[in-house]
């Protein structure tokens, strides 16, 4: 008989060992249930696995794994029914930090099926020290002949092996409870802790009797409260499943009562173990991931929260369980290690999710395109983060147009090509961002046939600037960004040929006029490829310009483009009726005079061009005095005849209302009109009202 009375001391090689538990070795303080639970499971597969193997073991029909609270003896106890430990066991698995007895019990077993128990490290027993001050453990192994071994450590490297009273198969662990973790004997506490951890343990967890609600308060039942699920949803072969069936895992994982969009059941046995349900929820306008809402299990128990590294960040945005025991974990089973079976995972994850989006494409396209605005999501940042399933959900892609029709990139290019193919053989897609704000610019593109895109998700940006580098001959092109001749050029134009007689005077009229916007830079320039049809002017924004700021966000941080101010180009149209009357009027009042200011100007250009060339290569301090003196003096001149030209044109145009009129037009169709502008532009058209 062995004497089981014993003290000695923990095989640890650090007097410290108890805090670096307590402090680094977990993340979270309330490790230590999903810890000793996992140890209980571990503890009744053991014995599932040994009862195959051996007769004489007993009924293991009904295992299960009981956990109590003692609110007066502050303390909480986990009891299994698995094999229990005898004292040589408790010295070798306890006693010796780090000799984990399921590194021994799965190179017995190995040909067994002794792979689900997810215990390797053999710390898992002592994070209970986290939250108590003494640990007990009362344990009698199912091995013939076996005495029961109590355990006791104060949480210092001592402890005491004594006989045990206990006369059933299994373990009882028994924590005291630390002052500050008396939160832990609130059964609302605990009951949080199992759905956290334990809600799908292969093995039945009791926690007290279950509740209802009699006499003013909530009473126990005579009905054990069992926690958990022990045959989740997605160990089920899925050929013998309904939606019906997901749908209400669903609900029951999340809590919630809104349906995901569809979901996909993963069953992987070679050249890994994987299973899974992964959810498509209905994705808000946001591009910011919330990482926390895939779970990952082995073997049932819940590992974590946090899946960089097993599922693609592309993924992120999904919902769900990962089951697998041959993700890689770190000592704490609290965070993954990187290794090539992680990435041969995340890589399987990743094909079979793309895989699963191309087939409900091609199989049932109609269920695919209604529920495309959360599936796009999903596909444009699949796409821009993996090139593999960027080649895998090409075909599935689909680009919507503002009319609210959606069209594959092959579609679309067979559709718009003659039409928008430019001088260079580009494929210009022209595309809105927000249908009210750039209605105008849009109706005018639909009035020559041309189709405009729909590209208003978070990502859009960063997604045309992928496919104009990945597809030959493609250029995306705001529909506000130019006049429709200039976005989509059928013949090449001189430059000159965009300048009528009278574009200095136009420009003129309209720079010296120029609002005073915040955070708005307007520039003018006459563009004589607009017909007499086209609007008196256009107000663009450069779309290169434009989505460098854009990108800019994304970027974070300083960054040059963000720090500008947003550009715009008032585009004069020369050919309209109401630009020709106004150029008229103005040769009529100030033409001989704009002339003279404009050939001084020019005259002391040409004078000042002649000099510079004949002194660009001197040093400043090389130049005479009379160089620098002559120079000086044309600079004025050409400044003094621009100052009174401005002067000419600006007195001029005050007497003509219609000038402003004509930029508050251009304002409102670019949304620019705001505040005191956009006030006195409403006083003046009530004006123009009354004298109707």
């Amino acid at each position: 008989m062995t004497d089981n009375n014993k003290t000695g001391r923990i095989g640890v090689t650090s007097e410290n060992i108890f805090p670096i538990i307590k402090k680094f070795l977990y993340s979270e303080q309330d490790i230590f249930l999903r810890e000793l639970v996992s140890n209980a499971v571990d503890a009744s597969s053991k014995l599932q696995t040994i009862a195959h193997l051996e007769d004489g073991i007993g009924d293991i029909s009904e295992l299960k794994i009981t956990i109590d609270i003692n609110p007066d003896a502050k303390t909480i106890s986990i009891t299994d029914q698995g094999i229990g430990m005898t004292a040589d066991e408790i010295d070798r698995y306890i006693n010796q930090i780090a000799f984990s007895g399921a590194e021994d019990f799965i190179k017995k077993y190995e040909n067994s099926g002794a792979s689900n128990i997810i215990g390797h490290f053999g710390l898992g027993f002592y994070s209970a020290f986290m939250v108590a001050d003494k640990v007990e453990i009362d344990s009698l192994s199912y091995k013939k002949n076996s005495e029961a071994v109590h355990w006791e450590c104060d949480g210092t490297p001592r402890y005491t092996l004594t006989p045990s009273q206990r006369t059933e198969r299994g373990t009882t662990i028994t924590l005291h409870l630390s002052t500050d973790s008396h939160k832990y004997l609130q059964r609302a506490e605990i009951q949080t802790l199992l759905d956290k951890y334990c809600k799908f343990t292969p093995i039945p967890i009791i926690f007290g009797k279950k509740q209802e609600w009699r006499d003013g308060k909530m009473q126990d039942t005579d009905e054990d409260n069992q926690v958990n699920d022990t045959h989740p949803l997605w160990l089920e072969n899925p050929a013998s499943l309904k939606n019906d069936d997901y749908t209400s895992f669903y609900h029951k994982l999340y809590n919630t009562h809104e349906d995901p969009l569809f979901y996909i059941h993963l069953n992987v046995d070679y050249p890994f173990t994987l299973k899974g349900i992964l959810f498509f929820p209905k994705i808000k306008e946001t591009i910011d991931p919330q990482k926390n809402r895939i779970h990952l299990y082995s073997n049932q128990v819940f590992v974590t929260d946090q899946v960089e590294g097993v599922v693609p960040e592309w993924l992120y945005l999904l919902e769900g369980v990962i089951d697998s025991p041959d993700i890689p974990l770190n000592v704490s089973r609290s965070y993954l290690q990187q290794d090539h079976q992680a990435r041969k995972i995340t890589s399987h994850i990743g094909k079979k999710v793309a895989d699963a989006l191309a087939d409900l494409f091609k199989n049932d396209r109609k269920a695919y395109e209604e529920k495309w605005s959360s599936i796009g999501l999903f596909v444009q940042y699949g796409m821009l983060a993996d090139e593999k399933a960027y080649e895998r959900l090409k075909p599935a892609f689909l680009l919507p147009t503002e009319d609210g029709k959606l069209y594959t990139y092959n579609e679309l290019k067979a559709l718009v090509g003659a039409e928008q193919t430019d001088k260079d053989g580009n494929l210009v897609l022209l595309y809105a961002t927000n249908p009210k704000e750039q209605y105008v610019a849009i109706q005018h593109a639909k009035k020559q046939n041309y189709v405009v895109l729909l590209m208003d998700s978070p990502l859009s940006l960063p997604f045309m600037n992928m496919l104009e580098e990945k597809e030959e001959k493609l250029r995306f092109a705001r529909i506000d960004s130019d006049t429709l001749q200039n976005l989509i050029q059928k013949e090449t134009t001189n430059e000159s040929s965009n300048l009528s007689e009278d574009s200095e005077l136009i420009e003129a009229i309209f720079s010296t006029t120029t609002p005073n916007l915040e955070g708005v830079m307007l520039n003018v320039k006459v563009d004589n490829t607009m017909t007499s049809n086209s609007d008196p002017l256009q107000i663009t924004s450069n779309e290169w310009m434009r989505r460098m700021k854009e990108m800019s966000r994304y970027q974070g941080g300083a960054n040059f483009y963000g720090e500008l101010p947003d550009s715009y180009l008032l585009k004069i149209n020369p050919n309209h009726s109401l630009i020709e009357k106004l150029v008229t009027q103005a040769k009529d009042n100030i033409g001989e005079e704009f002339e003279k200011y404009s050939q001084t100007i020019i005259q002391n250009e040409q004078e000042r061009n002649i000099l510079l060339e004949t002194i660009k290569d001197k040093p400043e301090e090389e130049l005479t005095e009379e160089q620098k003196e002559q120079r000086k003096a044309i600079t004025d001149t050409i400044e003094k005849a621009k100052q009174a030209r401005n002067e000419l044109v600006l007195n001029f145009v005050k007497k003509l209302p219609s000038v402003d009129y004509l930029w508050d037009l251009g304002l409102i169709s670019a949304n620019l009109l705001h505040g005191e502008r956009l006030q006195h532009f409403l006083h003046r058209s009530e004006e123009i009202l009354q004298q109707l």
